[in-house]
């Protein structure tokens, strides 16, 4: 019988760390993440980006936080859904001043902040119990022009 040596190439990896995100298996995800860094794979911002993902989805905003700052020292660029990922893996895990601090880097030229970011924000915040944070950050919001949706307001009237 013949035997053919597949490599797992950047997509492989990527489609499965998705895989993983989407499923909640954050842990398995960077096992992945992990081998790729091992076998000199390359990285991308669709790796960082998924393998966020799956630290937003399994509560881990320790590990999002360090995936987003090996992306930067790897001088990848990040985009807002990369960010979006962490922030909300800080709101989930209830640092609310990491989600705000990644926020505020983001209004300063990391990535353009878009409605999703600022929800996420604010959801945050809410969550820490900063009103005077929600409200700010839903009138830097309105200011910029940003789309505001049901979930923007549902998180200011109950701030």
């Amino acid at each position: 019988m013949v035997r053919s040596e597949l490599e797992a190439d950047s997509v492989a990896f990527n489609a499965a760390i998705c895989a993983c995100a989407q499923r909640g298996e954050w842990e398995q995800a960077l096992l992945l993440f992990g081998k790729m860094t091992q076998d000199k794979v390359g990285l991308s911002s669709i790796t960082f980006s998924a393998a966020i993902s799956a630290c937003e989805k399994g509560c881990s905003w320790d590990a999002a936080l360090l995936l987003l700052r090996s992306m930067a020292r790897g001088k990848i660029e990040s985009h807002a859904i990369t960010c979006n990922a962490a922030i909300s893996a800080c709101e989930k895990g209830g640092m609310w001043e990491n989600a705000l601090h990644l926020f505020m880097s983001m209004s300063q030229g990391m990535a353009e902040p878009d409605t999703v970011t600022f929800n996420a924000a604010i959801s945050a915040c809410h969550k820490g119990s900063k009103w005077q944070k929600v409200l700010q950050l839903f009138g830097e919001m309105a200011q910029s022009k940003t789309e505001l949706d049901p979930i923007t307001y549902s998180a200011a009237i109950s701030a």
